[in-house]
Parts: structure tokens; sequence; C-alpha cells
């Protein structure tokens, strides 16, 4: 074998091995073996996230040290999802039958925390938060009478309320959210909102202000329904997580929790902003949370591991065997995090 043709394959393979750990988890030391589902990066350096036993954790170094906050009289409770904004302000949500369900929020770096919201529908089970800003903010709960509850704030949380301009959309027999990643209802810039659902059905519902023909200038919310062709049919089935790039671009996860190896019909992309959505396929199994780090890298993730594409979902690689609930990025200096059992908490290498 001559010199060149021998060079030739040794770079090859080393491209490939690069290529093969080029992403990598670094796990964090935390001191705490609470589950992490809630997750929010605000920047390279400050990161909150939210678990069982009414514990919230954060940095503002990167994760050199991590803060083990457990909120007062909220021991008992599983907060499902954090929203923050900087290293002092933060609102959590816990998941639950009637009381358990509650919105928390901090503005001291978790010194102390208000309760700002505390279930009375018995039927109501929340699942998720997010927020437009500081101060505008929606959470959901599963279906109460054949409908998708949903609750506000436009004043930093003072008064939570049902609005009836939000026009909560209707919700067929067996149909529901998954409260696994915080990340089944998003926001997005003009007051758009995303819920994606599971069950019976795997439908991405989107809802948007209709400013025309109003004379108060914002009028009810309009949502839209789009089928997916992301499995369903079952309680453990359905879509899992959304997450959007730009006015067009997005994608969905999800598949059947109870079978997490199972590959079909687990991803779907969409880029006429949500109107239709196509089937995609790569992904190395059941997938809780999804995220997009730049236009081109994506990272989904799931009990069995994460996996990231390069190119926009055409090709994805496995590459790491964790079991994880909850990623998160900042896109704008590539900070990308993950969260799962037992206080698990990953930076991506």
């Amino acid at each position: 074998m001559n010199v060149a043709k021998l060079t030739l394959i040794m770079c090859a393979a080393t491209c490939a091995l690069f290529s093969s750990v080029s992403a990598q988890w670094v796990k964090q030391s935390v001191d705490t073996t609470a589950s992490f589902r809630g997750l929010s990066v605000v920047n390279k350096k400050v990161v909150w996230a939210s678990g069982t036993g009414g514990i919230v954790i954060r940095t503002i170094d990167g994760g050199k040290k991590w803060s083990v906050m457990t909120v007062p009289g909220a021991e008992k409770l599983d907060f499902r999802d954090i929203e923050a904004f900087d290293k002092f302000t933060a609102y959590i949500l816990s998941i639950g039958n009637g009381e358990s369900s509650r919105i928390y929020k901090t503005m001291d770096g978790g010194k102390s925390w208000k309760e700002q919201f505390r279930n009375t529908n018995e039927k109501a089970f929340f699942d998720a938060i997010a927020c437009f800003d500081e101060h505008s903010c929606i959470a959901m709960s599963d279906p109460v009478d054949g409908k998708f509850l949903l609750i506000s704030t436009s004043n930093g949380g003072e008064k939570w309320e049902v609005n009836t301009k939000l026009n909560a959309p209707d919700a067929i027999t067996g149909e529901a959210a998954f409260a696994a990643s915080g990340t089944c209802l998003i926001t997005a810039p003009g007051f758009e909102t995303y819920i994606v659902t599971g069950g019976n059905d795997a439908r991405v519902l989107a809802g948007s202000y209709g400013r025309l023909f109003s004379s108060e200038g914002l009028g009810k919310y309009r949502w839209t329904s789009s089928q997916t062709p992301i499995v369903k049919g079952s309680a453990g089935s359905g879509i899992f997580s959304i997450a959007r790039y730009g006015i067009n671009n997005g994608v969905i996860v999800g598949g059947n929790y109870e079978k997490p190896n199972e590959i079909n019909s687990n991803l779907a992309f969409t880029t006429d902003a949500g109107k239709t959505w196509k089937l995609g396929s790569g992904l190395s199994g059941f997938r809780s949370s999804v995220t997009y780090v730049d236009k081109k890298t994506i990272i989904a993730v799931g009990t069995n591991g994460s996996d990231i594409t390069r190119d926009g979902g055409k090709t994805w690689t496995k590459f790491g065997d964790e079991e994880l609930n909850a990623v998160a990025a900042e896109e704008d200096d590539k900070s990308v995090w993950a969260v799962g059992p037992k206080g698990g908490v990953y930076k991506l290498r």
C-alpha cells in the first residue's frame, strides 16, 4: 500500500472518529438527587432547572458552582417547568391534580419565592408555562370539559386568571398534553403560542391574536389545528416537544414513552410556520425534548439517549446513552444543556 493511499485511509478514519465523539455530555456536580424536567438556559453563564421535591437549581458561572434551593412549602411538589430571564428572575410551575398545580416566582435569585397561583379546579392538571416576556406569560392545563384550560398574566404574575380572549382550543376525547419537559407549550414573537398534543391525537395547535376587525386592537386568540404524522392512539404516545427556528421552521418529537426504543413516527418538520408537518427519520427512539442550536443543528433527547443533526434533520447521529428529560440551548453563544433523573445535569461539549 503506497503512502498516499495509507494517508487517505488514516484521514478518513480520523474524521469518522472525530464526528462520532464531537458531541458529548459532561455531567455536572450538583448536590441533589432530584429528578429534573424543567430547564431554562438564559446565557452561557446563567442556567436554571427545576424538579421533584420542590427543588430548583441555578448556576451563574457556567456550571462551576450550583445553588440548590428548596421552595418553602413546596417540598412535595414536582416542578416540571421553569422560565428564567436573568440570574434573579424565574417562574416555576408544578404539576398535579387540584392544588398541586401551582406557579411560584422569584426576583432575588431564589432567596425567596412568592406563590402566585394555586389551582382550585379539581378537573385541571397543569402541564407547562411559557412567557412572551418577563411580564406576560401563559400556562396550560390538560383539557377540562372538552377544552384546553389556559391562564395568563400581563403584570408579572401579580394576577393569573382564565383569559376568555385566549379562546381556549377544543380537545378531542382522550387528547392531552405531556408534562415531560415543559416544551409541550411554547411562545414565539408576535404573541404566538404553540401547543402539542398526544393520546388519541397528535396535533399542533397554533394560536395568535387577530388584529383585523377588532375594536379593541387585540382581539381574541385564533387557533388553528394541524394534523401531524407522529404516532398516536395510546395514552403514552404523541408529540412531547416542539421547537421553532425563525418564522417558518419548526420541529416536533415524541413517540411512545412506554416503548422507548421504538423509532417509528417520532419526528416531523415544518417549513411553513406549522401549517403542515412532514415526517422525518433518524432518531434512536422516543424523545421527550428537542431544541435548535442553530438553523442546521438540532438536538433531541429521551430516556435511551440523545441524537444530533447538523444538516437540518436529513441525517442524525446518536451520541450518548444518558437518560435525559429535557434539553435547551441559547443560540447566541451555542450554550446547550440537558437534565434528567437522579440529579442529572449535563453540559454539551
